[in-house]
This record gives C-alpha cells, structure tokens and sequence, in this order.
C-alpha cells in the first residue's frame, strides 16, 4: 500500500488538513513521543490519515493545535488507533484534546483472543504485511526529522482502516462488537494524573517492602535523580535504573569503595554521581528515627471464609468461560471485579444492575450466569 503524506508545520496548514479530514467517516491516528530521551515527556508527531492519504503534524512547530480538537470530539468521526492508552493520555495532557468514537484495534484483537496484540504481529497475521519497527525508539524530538524515519511514521497508521474493517466483521461475528465498543468508550476517558504531592517511594516498585530507615534512604536517592534528570534534560533511567537504586538503598554504601564494591554502578556513573551518591545517603541516615518516612498502608477489607468461596467459584467459572470464548480470563472481568461482585453477592438482576464496577456488556453478557452461579452456592 503505497503512502502519500503531507507535512503540516504551520496553523494555517492544519486548519486547511482538518477541513480534509472532517469530511470523513473516520481517521486512523498515530503518534511519536519522545520519552526515551528527555525528562519530561511530549509528543513530537502526530499521524493521521484517511483512506487515500496520510497527514504528519509537528506539535513542535504548530503551537496551537487547536482546530484538532472539534475533529477528535466528533462522535460522527471514528478515530481508530491501535493501543490508545498511551495516545488518549498524551493528547490531553499535551493538548487538552478528548476523543469521541474512539475505535482501538489492538483492545479488539484481545477480544478476539489473538495471543500477540502488537500492531506487528496483527498485521502478519490479518494482512500478511510485515512491519519495519526499526525507528520506533528514535529519538523523534530532533530536529530536522531524517526522510526515512518520516516514511516510517507516515507507513503504518494507513494500514488501521482495513484492519479496524477485519477486526469488526469478527468481532460482529462472535457477537462481541458491542464489547469492545463499551470498552473504547471507557479508554477515551483515561487520563494521566499528574500529581507532585507525596514521596517519590510511592510510584516506586519494591518501596513497600522497606523499612523505614530504608526508605528515608530511597527517598533521598530518588530525590537526587530526579534534580540531575531535570537539569539535564535526561529521562530518571538514563541517569540511574532502578536496580541500581534498589542495591545502593538496601546496602547504604558512605564510602567510595564500598560504593564500588557493591557493583551497582558502572565507572561512568561513579565517575559522576559516586561522591555526591555516598554524601545522599550518609545524609539519609542522618535524619533522626522520629522523622523517618513511613509507608502508608492501606488496610485490607477482612474477607469471610463464604466470600473467599464466592471468588473461588467466580474464578472458576471464568476460567472456563473465558476458554469456551478464547479469550484471556481477564477480559471476561479481572480480580478486582470478581472481589467486589462476591462481597456483594448479587442474587437477583437489581443486585447484579447495582455493581458500578461491572460495565453494561458484563452485566447483559454474563450477569444471569453469575446470579445462577452465585445462588447455587447458598
């Protein structure tokens, strides 16, 4: 499929695109970002494309993007992406656009129990193309963009019509169009919660198990990062991974040698950060016991031996629906939702109607089983 692009730079060129575009029933959408580079992530390209051309935006040169975002909340325009989490957030966290009629093939090839989901290997399987995914972590911030990695971009977001055409007459097919539909609705509203309050332990893998001294320790490691991330402008892995964090916390090295010997650094990175690293710790354990972060617990709900036989028999019964179906158990409803529907045990449609978290296709699809299921057990 050959592809024919255009690269919009100017407001006016956008305005004129977008005109294009809403004549439409529907555009595919693709985006660049460039979190593998810099310490505050955003978007650098924006592809978008019809049935006969494609269109390649630079947000770095078109600073209101604006006539966007009629487009994007039009319910009357499909927008089909595939894998759209991290689209749906980063177009509004950039740009403040919301998505109406979001279709995303990669949440419908789940739904149709395909085992790989990746826009590579859908592609194989439904369209025997095979995709070049060399330039995928690039760095798309730099400025001018070389031809090939522009080709690249413009390239895959032309295949999204005739696979979002092949994922619905399946879906259409096994009755699970609606589903997904449902779903798509709910992953336009995600958005990224960009909150600074609280300790960086928090978002931080592994912080829960540590002691309190420890976790002073942690804090002031993560601290000093992230002001040497942001003043060079680096993403927190490329200063210093996670691992690395997690050995100097747990071994809490204040000298250079020590430092060396617990092998957690390469000799750049000590060359670097070691003596400023060693004087963040000796400082961490420094601060007096009565001051030491603690991590905050949630206590959890104590469960009755005749709930934890409900999501015994839930799990069950997923399990082998979601093999009936072919399907991952998970899409059928996750663990969260198989807790909250046995601690509320719906015995009857009202009850089954009052559980919030479940979405109206679980509710129509499944909701009698459960009932039945869960009224067995009495």
């Amino acid at each position: 499929m050959g592809t024919n692009y255009k690269i919009i730079d100017t407001v006016a060129g956008l305005e004129k695109a977008v005109r294009t575009l809403e004549k439409g029933k529907a555009v595919a959408v693709d985006m660049e970002a460039d979190s593998m580079y810099h310490f505050k992530e955003k978007v650098c390209l924006i592809q978008m494309a019809t049935k006969k051309s494609s269109i390649l935006i630079d947000p770095l040169h078109v600073k209101d993007l604006s006539s966007l975002k009629p487009l994007f909340s039009d319910p009357d325009i499909k927008k089909i992406f595939h894998g759209a989490d991290y689209d749906v957030r980063s177009l509004f966290r950039d740009f403040t656009i919301e998505i109406n009629n979001l279709f995303d093939t990669e949440l419908a090839c789940r739904f149709l129990g395909n085992e790989g989901t990746g826009l590579e290997a859908v592609l194989k399987k439904y369209l025997d193309i095979s995709l070049n995914k060399k330039y995928q972590k690039k760095d798309w911030s730099q400025r001018p963009l070389p031809r090939e990695m522009i080709d690249y971009a413009a390239g895959d977001v032309i295949y999204l019509f005739p696979l979002a055409e092949i994922c619905e007459k399946e879906l259409e097919k096994k009755g699970r169009l609606a589903w997904v539909l449902e779903e798509c609705d709910s992953l336009s509203k995600v958005r990224t919660v960009l909150s600074n309050e609280g300790p960086l332990f928090l978002k931080f893998k592994g912080g829960g198990r540590l002691k309190s001294r420890s976790l002073a320790v942690l804090e002031a490691l993560l601290q000093f990062r992230k002001s040497v991330a942001e003043k060079k402008d680096k993403p927190l892995f490329k200063i210093i991974g996670n691992n690395s964090i997690m050995k100097i916390t747990t071994e809490k090295p204040v000298t250079l040698r020590r430092l060396k010997g617990i092998k957690a650094l390469s000799g750049k990175q000590i060359n670097m950060y070691g003596n400023d690293l060693i004087k963040v710790v000796a400082g961490a354990l420094e601060i007096p016991e009565n001051k030491f972060p603690v991590y905050p617990r949630k206590k959890a709900p104590v469960l009755s031996y005749k709930v934890f036989g409900r999501i015994k028999a839930l799990k069950s019964w997923r399990a082998s629906k979601a093999k009936a179906l072919e399907i991952d158990p998970g899409m059928i409803c996750n663990n969260v939702l198989v807790t909250s529907i046995a601690i509320q045990n719906p015995v009857d449609r009202r009850g089954v109607e009052g559980i919030k978290e479940m979405k109206n296709w679980q509710k129509k699809e499944f909701g009698q089983e459960i009932i039945t299921l869960l009224r067995s057990l009495k």
